[in-house]
């Protein structure tokens, strides 16, 4: 289950009960520069399990992930999320309905996904609407996003050149 000859020294590791390959699968379908790098199965050692998955290691964009099927269910919470940088609208729309489809639609870009896992589809314009010199644009910005289950980058940039 070791990671070795690694370049990247902190992996996170997702726990799923007995949808970890499923789950790597559809999250390598979703973005670029993504791939099943390994996948580790039970053998004659475990009783009742062989064949089946223990541990996936994948990359979603590069980013080394680790997944296993666990003996015992554990549950995803919003305490932990991943945070996706979008370039454009169509990147958020795109990935918000695949990752929200059979899952739940949540406030301000964040959503669970059918597995559980809580992602965060952010387009890379809300830090920038976010700050600047004039506190009265970002609150607008602000408001405009707290109202947004997807968030609308048009939407945004209207608020931040609305007066109040």
């Amino acid at each position: 289950m070791n990671a070795k000859n690694s370049d990247q020294k902190i992996i996170p590791f997702l726990w799923f009960d007995g949808k970890a390959e499923e789950a790597a699968n559809f999250y390598v379908s979703l973005f670029k520069n993504s791939k099943i790098v390994s996948i580790i199965r039970y053998g004659d050692e475990a009783p009742g399990m062989k064949g089946k998955v223990l541990t996936v290691v994948f990359k979603l964009a590069g980013q080394k992930f680790m997944a296993i099927d666990g003996a015992r269910p554990f549950n995803f919470t919003e305490a932990l999320s991943l945070f996706v940088n979008c370039d454009t609208q169509n990147e958020v729309d795109d990935l918000w309905e695949k990752l929200s489809e059979g899952g739940q639609k949540g406030q301000c870009g964040w959503l669970k996904d059918k597995y559980g896992l809580s992602w965060q589809i952010v387009p890379t314009a809300l830090p920038k609407l976010l700050t600047g010199k004039d506190p009265q644009k970002s609150a607008r910005v602000m408001q405009a996003l707290m109202k947004m289950n997807k968030i609308d980058i048009a939407g945004l940039k209207q608020a931040s050149l609305n007066k109040m």
